[in-house]
């Protein structure tokens, strides 16, 4: 995964409230191993639909999802967060999301933000009036700027912030106290001798 630190970019807008992981990546797709690129089957049973958002070219190369309440809800499948990742989505803001899409999302490097639904909304309107309206996602200040200027604060776990700002999953997260262990390794072996 890559570092996230400011993201500046269009967003797509899915205003729907509770799109599930299956609408995000139907489970026929489940199978596949995480170095194939899970991004071509993003969304593959809603495109079908042509008047779909990611069929449209403006909204195509979006790397902000802006998604209605109890965004990826369902089963936990850490593949849908793969998809949205593998399309080029790194930041997905919503008024709520399925607890375990927001946990898997953050271990994958992708930040799920939380704003007022009436924040998305506005967002959601300013991005449907002009495609190319850019939000700026925004971590170290932990702020969203919406295309009129406004700014909006959202609140992160200290620990997922590090995570996404270092580009640290579990365990290189837990190489970082690598010495640490070490030591502690050391003790416990003298003690027990």
């Amino acid at each position: 995964m890559d570092a996230f630190s400011t993201l500046t970019s269009n967003a797509v807008p899915f205003a729907r409230d509770n799109i599930d992981t299956d609408q995000i990546l139907p489970a026929r797709y489940l199978a596949r191993p995480r170095n194939d690129n899970h991004g071509e089957y993003l969304f593959r049973d809603l495109r079908q639909a042509a008047d779909f958002p990611l069929n449209r070219p403006e909204w195509q190369a979006a790397r902000i999802v802006l998604g209605g309440r109890n965004f990826a809800c369902g089963s936990s499948r850490e593949n849908a967060v793969w998809a949205l990742y593998d399309h080029g989505v790194r930041a997905v803001i919503a008024p709520s999301y399925g607890d375990i899409f927001a946990t898997n999302s953050v271990k994958n490097g992708l930040l799920p933000v939380v704003l007022p639904e009436a924040v998305v909304q506005s967002l959601i309107a300013a991005t449907e009036a002009d495609p190319n309206a850019q939000i700026t996602v925004d971590l170290p200040s932990q702020t969203v700027t919406g295309p009129d200027g406004a700014v909006h604060h959202f609140e992160i776990d200290p620990f997922n912030k590090r995570c996404l700002l270092e580009a640290l999953d579990e365990l290189a997260f837990t190489l970082t106290h690598a010495e640490d262990i070490a030591a502690f390794e050391r003790r416990i072996g003298r003690e027990n001798f």
